[in-house]
């Protein structure tokens, strides 16, 4: 009667033995097969371990290098960047008595008695040396009507500076400070070698913490003023997503290698890791202007623009609510003629569309804010315009602008 049984148990056996053998079998094959398909392990004797530990940097390592490109980029320019804090002291009228109940009772609303108080602001910015005497290149709306300047090194020691040219268009000024020959400057690069996705590093005092140090790249180049939003400058900055808060503006935009590439100057209060840079070889230009002359001379024409383009002009067109028709070509639009202007004199009018200046097509306001930027005062521009079903032609001599604003 256990015959069946002990068959039973004897089949299982000889299940699981075969079971386990071809399990076996299988490891086998594939220990053999896994080293054909691997990279041979490094072979590394005992005086020689720089071998692996190259191969088991990470890219990113192995980009860098054992020292980060930042440390050394902000070694070479660091003790040339400065703070600078400003003093404004303003005079302001206060109605006293505006809000007293009593005598707006008496004496009505109309009642007023003037006061004046003064009140002291203060404000904060970066910038850097740009030579051995003292010279310090900053944003002008850091030290714009300022009483007093201080700049503070680095390493401590603290200057009283004097501004020397202040240029509110490309919003750039020079400060001198009295601090011997032998200060740190901070080497000058060129923009017109950055490119896109270039790295950026900015320095500076953002909200008031010394020394501070970002990181990004070159998100793009040539972004306009106006497109920025700033319209009461002629700039073409360079856009980077490196950090820029308050208290960085002046500051160096830097490349890789430590050379100042822009200067940091504006974010726009809507935008999130988006800030703007003055290229350096437009502020080297105007920098030597403020050294010499203390200020700058820019040219104008006196006219508010749009660009326009024939989709623009059709929706115009095609809005029963629209007061003017406008031509449905490429060109910049008059919005408005300043008056007693270059424009004015000439006879530019609102509605007009510029389409050639001294023979060269105009196709958008950047175009023409930089064709008169580049020209000389009082330099007589041909200008052709089409009013109406009809073209122009009109000699307009610059001006020079007398307020940025």
């Amino acid at each position: 009667m256990r015959f069946p049984k002990i068959s039973r148990s004897l089949r299982q056996l000889t299940t699981h033995v075969l079971a386990i053998a071809l399990g076996v079998v299988l490891m086998v094959s594939t220990l053999q097969v896994l080293p054909s398909q691997a990279e041979p392990a490094p072979r590394v004797t005992a005086g020689d371990t720089s071998k692996l530990a190259v191969q088991r940097q990470s890219p990113a390592t192995a980009a860098i290098g054992s020292s980060s490109f930042v440390t050394a980029a902000v070694n070479r320019v660091g003790t040339a960047v400065v703070r600078i804090d400003t003093e404004r002291t303003i005079t302001r009228r206060v109605d006293q008595f505006s809000e007293d109940p009593f005598f707006r009772r008496f004496f009505g609303d109309g009642f007023s008695q003037q006061m004046p108080s003064e009140q002291q602001l203060r404000g904060l910015g970066s910038g850097f040396i740009i030579d051995k005497s003292g010279l310090v290149l900053t944003n002008a709306h850091v030290v714009d009507k300022a009483d007093k300047v201080t700049v503070r090194l680095k390493d401590g020691r603290t200057f009283e500076g004097k501004v020397q040219g202040i240029d509110e268009v490309t919003d750039l000024a020079v400060v001198k400070i009295n601090a011997g020959n032998d200060l740190p400057v901070a080497p000058l690069g060129s923009s017109s070698n950055v490119q896109v996705g270039d790295w950026a590093i900015a320095v500076g005092n953002p909200l008031g913490f010394d020394n501070t140090v970002t990181l990004g790249i070159i998100s793009t180049l040539k972004r306009s003023s106006a497109q920025v939003g700033i319209n009461d400058k002629r700039l073409d900055f360079i856009q980077t997503d490196a950090a820029i808060n308050p208290g960085n503006s002046g500051g160096p935009l830097l490349n890789g290698q430590g050379e100042v590439i822009g200067i940091n100057t504006a974010i726009r209060p809507d935008a999130m890791g988006i800030g703007f840079a003055i290229p350096i070889d437009k502020a080297k230009a105007i920098a030597a202007q403020l050294q010499r002359d203390g200020k700058v001379a820019h040219p104008y024409l006196g006219v508010q623009m749009l660009t326009l383009t024939p989709d623009l002009a059709k929706e115009n067109n095609t809005d029963p609510n629209s007061p003017i028709q406008i031509p449905e070509i490429n060109g910049v639009f008059v919005m408005r003629v300043v008056p007693n202007s270059p424009a004015a004199s000439a006879g530019i009018r609102r509605g007009d569309v510029i389409l050639q200046i001294d023979g060269k097509a105009i196709t958008s306001a950047e175009q023409l804010q930089n064709f008169v930027e580049d020209s000389r005062l009082g330099q007589v521009l041909q200008v052709k315009v089409q009013r109406g079903n009809q073209t122009q032609q009109l000699s307009i001599r610059t001006a020079e602008l007398q307020n940025a604003s």
